[in-house]
């Protein structure tokens, strides 16, 4: 069943910029997420996986936390962006081929995962290449 564009836009708005929904949902827990962290992965972590589910792991790699602020993630017509592009370490050694990047709550280890979609083109690593995700890259909620 779709929800209407004012309650996705409000719940977009809840999980990646932390403001309320007035009388329905508020970011007053006891330790809120002040980031969400951007993970990529080289496969399909899925709907039981976790943010370390086909994560890469080439050397420089780490997750980049993007504030859960206006200020680090856009919401307009159902869709979220980041507000800058996120750029990834650099590869210093290996190679992977990134497919797939994931919005989380951890900073390393076996984060939730609050969504997850495909790069498109596939990011191919190996050294000196460093990768990142535009400000083009969207999460939509219908």
């Amino acid at each position: 069943m779709p929800k209407s564009t004012t309650f996705c836009n409000d719940w977009l708005k809840l999980v990646f910029n932390a403001t309320a929904t007035a009388n329905l949902a508020d970011n007053a827990g006891t330790s809120p997420l002040a980031n969400l962290y951007v993970s990529l992965h080289t496969g399909d972590p899925g709907a039981g996986g976790n943010q370390s589910t086909s994560e890469t792991g080439y050397t420089g790699y780490a997750r980049v936390a993007v504030a859960r602020t206006s200020g680090g993630w856009t919401v307009s017509s159902n869709s979220v962006s980041p507000v800058a592009d996120i750029t990834f370490g650099a590869c210093s050694a290996g190679t992977a081929t990134i497919t797939h990047w994931a919005v989380g709550t951890a900073s390393s280890g076996a984060g939730k995962i609050l969504y997850s979609g495909t790069v498109s083109p596939s990011i191919s690593i190996s050294a000196g290449v460093t990768p990142k995700l535009t400000t083009s890259s969207t999460i939509s909620e219908s």
